[in-house]
């Protein structure tokens, strides 16, 4: 041993590298369950999961609502009387084809009636311009806050935003967009899957 050298200062490395080994020990102890707090939960996750709606008893004029994601959702049988409102209400709508590129449409719901099969509309019930939920407005005709050859939709009741039977949005409205179509497909002819499309 040499004349500088210290006994001490190898126990005093022996325990710094003990301490180092045990802080690091208990770094990972107490990160592991923070990190672990960025994974969703179980709840979160089946609030992002898919929804499936029996619509087989649905009747003609009726609406389903359903929640998917924490939004509402419309699933709306239409009459053929309701399908043909949607010939006289294009010219008088912002984007009666769902071109518009800052609230995306699916390419195959760009059309008048806005769905998959043109007797059932599937729709986000939320107004595009402040997140206020539309209400119900079908009949026919004159009536408060509606002009008066209303053929029937919706009413935004916050800012009065009005929407056909394809959730497009009438011109020089607050709503700056139609009602969002989420991804859906068919699972058989009377039960819908709200959150996946195998639509192109």
């Amino acid at each position: 041993m040499s004349e500088n050298s210290n006994p001490s200062d190898g126990s005093r490395r022996t325990a710094l590298a003990l301490t180092a080994a045990a802080g690091a020990v208990g770094g990972a102890a107490v990160a592991l369950p923070f990190v672990m707090t960025f994974q969703p939960s179980e709840r979160a996750k089946a609030a992002g999961a898919p929804v499936e709606v029996d619509i087989g008893d649905l009747k003609p004029g009726e609406l389903r609502r359903v929640e998917w994601r924490g939004k509402p959702v419309w699933v709306l049988r239409r009459t053929p009387e309701m399908l043909e409102t949607l010939k006289v209400t294009s010219p008088k709508l912002a984007d009666p084809d769902s071109k518009r590129k800052d609230y995306p449409t699916p390419t195959w719901a760009q059309n008048e009636h806005r769905s998959l099969k043109p007797e059932y509309l599937v729709v986000v019930g939320i107004c595009s311009h402040l997140g206020c939920s539309p209400s119900d407005k079908f009949a026919a005709g004159p009536q408060p806050s509606l002009p008066d050859d209303w053929p029937g939709g919706w009413l935004c009741p916050c800012h009065g935003s009005t929407f056909d039977y394809s959730g497009r949005v009438y011109k020089n409205m607050p709503a700056p967009d139609n009602l969002e179509v989420p991804p859906y497909k068919y699972l058989t002819d009377t039960r819908l899957l709200i959150g996946e499309s195998d639509a192109a």
